[in-house]
């Protein structure tokens, strides 16, 4: 079984774990099981994406003709009489010049506030005897006939008149439909979901025939109450209509006809269009449309008269000619409220009490920038697979991966899922879903993190029970990576074991007080013991004065070699400091004997029923603890075996001697670490060398070299214990014979 398939085995249960969110956003993606709090996330998300984007500026091309608080206020409370609304009409098209006009208002009923027709009635009963009465009225007829007044003044103009479908159970129609713009055979049999009703409102016949471009203005309102989405075109009676910006933007570009834009490949049982296309002579135009044949309305900013997106102009100005002419010329005009009273404010994503003729305006300025946003019909299936890629990625990486890590990687796949949907946002106006894959991988590592912490943890704990109070807490860490990796069965295996023997304590604890050499002691053991542990060692067990470490297990460490000598160094520089705060507050001073080898071990947990300890023993353990001995014969803090020092290569040596111990019948070679090699001054690396004579001198037993060689070095480093010792060996030597089968050894075989 390789390295991965092990791993993914140990972990299948977070990788199960880490499947679930991925299995309830898939049944949420594809319809089966949909969850309205991801829903209504998505919707969230478009709100923040489209106001994080959307354009700010002012839409010079489209003008907004406010009946506002002032225009009730100065001419009367709505709905105004035809003539007033002729006038209105007028004045934008004569004086104001504009280009196209449209009304978000719908003229249903009979304006009869010119008494024309009380008047009628009275020259046919009480003054049809009043001579001229009946005549009178009939040539006041023209100017007395609001609606006729209305109609003439739309007749023959680019107008498009609003109304408004509506769905309930009487089906209630009234005035009357504009033509439709597409029957049903140019669907081709295919069943589009388009938005149905079955009543409406419209203008009365007589308006409907002087303006007959005419458009609905109903949105579509999401489950939340906003506004995000207007139809192009709505069924009725198995005929289909157009809207009112759409209306508005086919008489700005000459009344092209409309036709279904089918999806490339899709058959006949497909369910939804991909555009609208306007279709004028040879040249056609596609208007991305969803499902529904709606089109997302793409807001330019917040909305109303101070909103900065159109500019407002209140009708009152306009009837009182306040306006310059010709302010307007060439300008796109919708008639529509601002007013509370006359209740056409909607919730948008940029704005909770928005104008309902400004969503109509944006759209229009998105239909003339070619700036529509869409939610593709792929949208279902870009999402599972966004899931299913995302949601395995972090399955199998979750589990193997460190909590930093896992933070690190499900960021990186989160800042992915956002980014991506992001850039085909901004870059080809697609609105993706994007809700399910966010909520997917915040839970896979929610619940990744929570089993690490409560039943992970617990494989930690039950490792730190076992090797905690030997074993540096980093250590632990990576063993709980692959805890089953780890025991306390006995195996062998090349360490480097330390002990380290204090000296001086012996005599202290004659003239100290148990407490005080209790905590004195302590104090040295946690200074030396943090050194140990900071360069990955083992602590093995306390022994009186001594403390024994060994490096390599329970965790492999490569270095171990080299990370026993710089402790060891760490330790002898950290008791030099000891000692200088000994001398501060009248306390002894200590010192310290250092022995460090390397072999093969036998490391486990050895012991009795009573008592057991993770500890190492071998014969490379028992030279260790001799050479421990030693450092007190040579004058050094550190004695180290020449199969650690060829383990350590970036110190630099001082070789001590050739020895052969108790348990030993071959001579082992003993150095003392200096300090790392690139640390080495130039006197320490001649006093190496000339040291290198000496020692090849004394082992030919060239005595009178050596003399000459020892004053050398004693020059060099006068105070050095290591140079007398070997003075007082010369000269014990001279009074020998020459030993031709002397190998240049000292014996402590009983040592």
């Amino acid at each position: 079984m390789s390295g991965w398939t092990r791993l993914l085995a140990r972990h299948w249960t977070r990788i199960g774990l880490t499947l679930v969110p991925l299995l309830v956003a898939l049944l949420h993606a594809t319809g089966v099981m949909p969850l309205g709090a991801l829903q209504r996330l998505d919707q969230v998300l478009y709100d923040a994406r489209l106001r994080a984007t959307m354009p700010r500026t002012l839409d010079e091309r489209i003008v907004i003709v406010d009946i506002d608080e002032k225009s009730l206020g100065e001419i009367g409370r709505w709905p105004w009489s035809r003539n007033r609304m002729a006038q209105l009409t007028d004045e934008l098209f004569q004086r104001q010049q504009v280009a196209v006009l449209g009304f978000d208002v719908v003229f249903a009923e009979p304006d009869e506030s010119s008494g024309l027709k009380r008047l009628r009635q009275l020259a046919q009963t009480e003054l049809k005897d009043q001579p001229g009465f009946a005549s009178r009225v009939e040539q006041l007829g023209p100017t007395l006939d609001y609606d006729a007044v209305f109609a003439r003044s739309l007749a023959n103009r680019p107008v498009v008149l609003g109304y408004y479908f509506s769905s309930d159970r009487g089906g209630g129609r009234s005035g009357v439909l504009p033509a439709p713009v597409m029957q049903p055979q140019d669907l081709l049999g295919r069943p589009i979901r388009f938005t149905h009703w079955n009543g409406y409102g419209a203008s009365i016949e007589q308006l409907a025939r002087a303006a007959p471009m005419a458009g609905f203005f109903n949105p579509i309102i999401d489950i939340d109450g906003v506004v995000r989405s207007v139809p192009l075109l709505a069924e009725f009676d198995e005929r289909y209509y157009e809207s009112l910006p759409l209306a508005m933007f086919r008489l700005l570009m000459g009344l092209p006809e409309v036709e279904p834009g089918f999806p490339a490949g899709g058959g006949r049982a497909y369910q939804a269009l991909d555009s609208v296309v306007l279709r004028l002579g040879q040249k056609t135009m596609g208007i991305p449309v969803d499902e529904r044949v709606a089109a997302l309305v793409p807001y330019r900013g917040p909305g109303g008269v101070n909103g900065g997106s159109f500019r407002y102009i209140s009708a009152a100005d306009l009837l009182a000619q306040r306006v310059a002419p010709a302010t307007l010329k060439g300008k796109i005009a919708l008639v529509g409220t601002t007013a509370p009273g006359l209740q056409d404010l909607r919730s948008t994503p940029v704005g909770e009490t928005y104008p309902g003729v400004e969503t109509h305006a944006n759209l229009i300025s998105g239909l003339l920038d070619g700036r529509l946003a869409v939610r593709p019909d792929y949208a279902m299936g870009y999402d599972v697979v966004l899931l299913v890629v995302a949601g395995l990625l972090l399955a199998i990486a979750l589990p193997l991966l460190s909590a930093s890590r896992a933070v690190i990687a499900s960021i990186a796949v989160l800042a992915a899922v956002v980014g991506l949907n992001l850039a085909l946002y901004l870059g080809a106006g697609l609105v993706l879903p994007l809700a399910a894959a966010l909520a997917m991988v915040l839970t896979a590592f929610a619940l990744n993190m929570s089993y690490g912490y409560f039943v992970e943890s617990r494989s930690k704990r039950d490792l730190a029970n076992l090797f905690g109070t030997y074993v540096p807490p980093e250590l632990v860490d990576e063993m709980v990576k692959d805890p089953d990796s780890y025991s306390m069965t006995a195996s062998n295996k090349e360490l480097t074991v330390m002990f380290c023997d204090m000296r001086g304590f012996t005599a202290m604890s004659e003239k100290m007080e148990p407490v005080q050499l209790q905590e004195l002691l302590n104090s040295v053991f946690n200074r030396l013991t943090d050194i140990i542990r900071s360069n990955r060692g083992t602590i093995d067990k306390y022994m009186g004065d001594c403390v024994m470490a060994f490096w390599g297990a329970p965790v492999e460490t490569a270095e171990h070699a080299h990370l026993a000598v710089k402790s060891a160094l760490e330790m002898a520089n950290a008791v030099r400091r000891i000692n200088e705060e000994h001398r501060g507050r009248g306390l002894p001073e200590i010192g310290v004997g250092i022995g460090l080898n390397t072999g093969m071990m036998c490391v486990g947990d050895m012991g009795s029923q009573v008592r057991r300890s993770y500890t190492v023993i071998g014969d490379a353990v028992n030279l260790g603890s001799r050479l421990e001995g030693l450092s007190k014969v040579y004058g050094v803090d550190i004695v180290v075996s020449e199969s650690t020092r060829q383990l350590a290569p970036r110190f630099a040596w001082q070789e001590l001697d050739r020895v052969r111990v108790k348990g030993k019948a071959q001579a082992v070679a003993i150095f003392w670490p200096l300090a790392p090699a690139e640390r080495l001054e130039k006197p320490q690396t001649e006093e190496l060398k000339a040291w290198g004579a000496f020692l090849k001198a004394y082992r030919a037993q060239d005595w009178d070299a050596c003399d000459t060689l020892m004053l050398n070095l004693q020059r060099m480093n006068p105070r050095k214990y290591l140079y007398e010792l070997y003075s007082d060996r010369v000269a014990s030597m001279r009074l020998l014979p020459f030993d031709p089968a002397w190998d240049g050894a000292t014996n402590f075989e009983t040592k």
